[in-house]
């Protein structure tokens, strides 16, 4: 791990290396150093988990973990993933699937939007690409629930591309290392970096240890995220929408149907609340209403 040494007048390996770019900007010795500083902790200290092996490296597998990534930690993620993938090997036995069995085997994971999501991305890949993932960014991102970030991280993990994209833990490294005593550095900047700094030969393994660098780093400097211009502190889970709508879900799931009476009966929630939920899901494909039964379709 980089030396955070508190003694003055003693150098730390970052304070050298900010010296080093404020002397010579980008230059070959800055990228080669930058480099070195994060392969080293990443051969030290690198995070194993269950979809980084190399048996989990095909596309539907990638497609699957980072779905689930997008905003669940890596440690629930390699609890959830090995179940979800021996129910749904692969895209057939995924679109073959019910929304309802896909959202229990997701159950765990939040933001349910992405469960229905991947149900649907199967139906896709096996209508319009013959059960091949996509292997062009462009054809991804038309894909639901892949925007930007997801499509890179496929292109890297799944292909081994040296494409470009920016996460937390990525966006964490690079305003650590470039930008000390920085306020509102905006991914345009950060990317420019990128572009001008990924490992072209092993752009996989480059990014997971980026990521494993921005993961310590989250426990030795967590204020670090906040000095983005695009940080925004994340909205309290209890009380919200979010938690209404999984509640509903789950009950849903424990028994194949309710009247919406049952449902607000059920919830200590205000009755409009509910029935606005009951309604968004509805909308969203998630619930079915008939004959004053909710259920969760077929």
């Amino acid at each position: 791990m980089i030396n955070e040494g508190k003694d003055k007048g003693k150098l730390t390996l970052i304070d050298d290396f900010h010296k080093l770019y404020k002397k010579e900007g980008l230059s070959e010795r800055v990228i080669e150093s930058f480099r070195k500083l994060i392969y080293d902790y990443y051969r030290n200290y690198k995070r194993d988990f269950i979809f980084r092996e190399e048996k989990f490296r095909t596309p539907y597998y990638i497609l699957v973990s980072e779905i689930m990534l997008q905003q669940t930690q890596t440690s629930r993620v390699s609890e959830k993933f090995r179940n979800f993938i021996d129910l749904f090997p692969d895209f057939k036995a995924l679109s073959e699937a019910s929304l309802k069995n896909v959202l229990k085997a997701w159950q765990g994971l939040g933001y349910n939007r992405r469960a229905k999501a991947l149900n649907k991305i199967a139906d896709i890949v096996l209508e319009k690409y013959d059960g091949e993932l996509p292997t062009t960014r462009e054809e991804l991102r038309e894909l639901p629930q892949i925007g930007e970030a997801t499509s890179g991280s496929i292109m890297a993990f799944a292909f081994n591309e040296p494409t470009i994209f920016i996460e937390t833990n990525i966006r964490r490294v690079y305003i650590y290392f470039f930008f000390p005593g920085r306020d509102a550095v905006s991914d345009n900047e950060i990317e420019e970096l990128l572009k001008k700094t990924i490992d072209k030969k092993n752009p996989r393994e480059w990014y997971y240890a980026l990521m494993d660098y921005g993961v310590m780093l989250k426990k030795t400097h967590p204020e670090l995220n906040k000095r983005s211009k695009h940080y925004r502190k994340q909205s309290s889970f209890k009380g919200s929408n979010r938690q209404i709508r999984g509640k509903v879900l789950k009950l849903l799931m424990k028994k194949p149907e309710f009247t919406e009476k049952e449902i607000i009966k059920s919830l200590d929630f205000k009755e409009a609340r509910i029935k606005k939920v009951l309604s968004d899901l509805h909308k969203e494909g998630f619930l079915k209403k008939e004959d004053n039964k909710i259920t969760i379709p077929k």
